[in-house]
Formats: structure tokens, sequence, C-alpha cells
């Protein structure tokens, strides 16, 4: 069977995933709350549904590195990328919004962007709600899953510019 060539116009939306740590993260935090709900609701089981948290938005990235902890790696390539992003959960017949503080360590390889770790932190919003929690490794959690996910489809060339 003989299909016909793409349009141009979608061929003309895919674009080349970022190489530049500092242009990809404007598009991925772009699209993280709706691939971090996704992770979400795929992981949970039906009656789970009404409390589960939501992903509202992501916060602009700060890309400036810290010095890294000495379990993290050391490896020069590796990029450091820092937002925040606001969640809210029902609890009962109210919603309670939490703020998660987010470090991804990230690596560029022959096939594109890895994570290396990831780090969360959560707090209460606003901010002066109460403590933030001591750094967690959260590289299994769905923030890191939906990162890991778009950036396979980056390098897909299937995220819109």
């Amino acid at each position: 069977m003989f299909l016909p060539p793409s349009p141009p116009a979608l061929i003309a939306a895919r674009i080349t995933c970022p190489t530049d740590i500092d242009q990809l993260a404007p598009l991925l935090l772009r699209d993280l709350p709706s691939y971090t709900n996704r992770v979400i609701v795929r992981r949970r089981q039906v009656d789970e549904l009404k409390t589960l948290p939501n992903i509202l938005l992501a916060g602009q990235a700060e890309s400036e590195p810290l010095p890294i902890a000495a379990t993290a790696p050391t490896d020069p390539q590796v990029k450091q990328l820092f937002f925040t992003t606001l969640e809210r959960q029902r609890v009962g017949n109210d919603f309670r919004e939490l703020q998660q503080f987010h470090w991804l360590l990230l690596t560029p390889t022959s096939t594109g962007w890895q994570i290396v770790l990831s780090y969360t932190r959560t707090g209460s919003y606003p901010k002066d709600a109460g403590a933030i929690t001591p750094p967690r490794e959260s590289s299994d959690g769905p923030i890191a899953q939906a990162t890991k996910i778009w950036l396979r489809d980056c390098q897909a060339g299937a995220v819109a510019p």
C-alpha cells in the first residue's frame, strides 16, 4: 500500500530536540504538567482518581549550577535544572495546594538528553504556609517519569516548537 507524503505543515512543525539546556528547558516546562498528569493517572486505580494530585503549572527553569552534593555525579557534562511545580490535591471537599521544588541532573548522550538523578522537596503553597521537606531522591517519581517520556518524544521530533 502506498501512502501519500506528509503534508508540509506537519513536517514544518517538527523540531530537532535542543542540545542546549537553556533552549530545552522552556519547551520541557511548557509540556511537563500535562505529561506528569498523564503519568499520575496511569499509575493509579480507578477508585483513587478523585484524590489524585493535579499539576497545575511548572515555573521558569533555572540552570545555574549549585555545588553538587557528594552523592551526585561530578561529570562536567551533567547539567542541572531547577524548577518548581504547583500541585492541587483534593482533601475531602476542599483542595490543598503544594509547591514542589525539583532538581534534575541531565546529561547529553548519543540518543539525546537522559536523566541522571532527580531530587524533590515539597512545601506548602503559598510558601510561607509551612515547612519544606528535606530533598528526597525522586528519579522514579512522576516528574522524572514524565520528563523521560518528554525527552523521548523530543528526540522523536514529536514536540511542538
